[in-house]
């Protein structure tokens, strides 16, 4: 069990497979998501006493703090590299919602 939870899911989805991973008083905090959720059941947030709570990004001083953190703790994003033309096959996988990564272009490889 986790006593914090940062949700960075930048689409509509359901807390409810978050929310019984938190310890009791444990926190999911969104910082993807700004706009409509799934419904959620209430169940595990009362009777874990767990919350949800939002934030927006910081400035560039909690930033760096949570890059030296993540650092520190070998914490690391899921990425898959990509050339410059595999952008239109990118977008449909995520259109189709299939990927549990990021896309990093890269930029070598565009055309000059």
């Amino acid at each position: 069990t986790f006593d914090l939870i940062i949700d960075t899911v930048p689409v509509k989805h359901s807390l409810d497979q978050y929310t019984p991973l938190l310890d009791i008083d444990g926190t999911l905090v969104i910082v993807g998501q700004i706009g409509p959720m799934e419904e959620s059941m209430t169940a595990p947030l009362v009777l874990g006493r767990r919350r949800v709570a939002g934030s927006l990004i910081g400035g560039i001083k909690e930033t760096q703090e949570v890059l030296d953190f993540c650092a520190e703790h070998g914490i690391h994003p899921e990425c898959q590299v990509i050339k410059a033309e595999q952008v239109n096959e990118a977008f449909d996988h995520l259109r189709a919602g299939d990927v549990a990564h990021r896309f990093v272009i890269d930029m070598a490889s565009l055309s000059v």
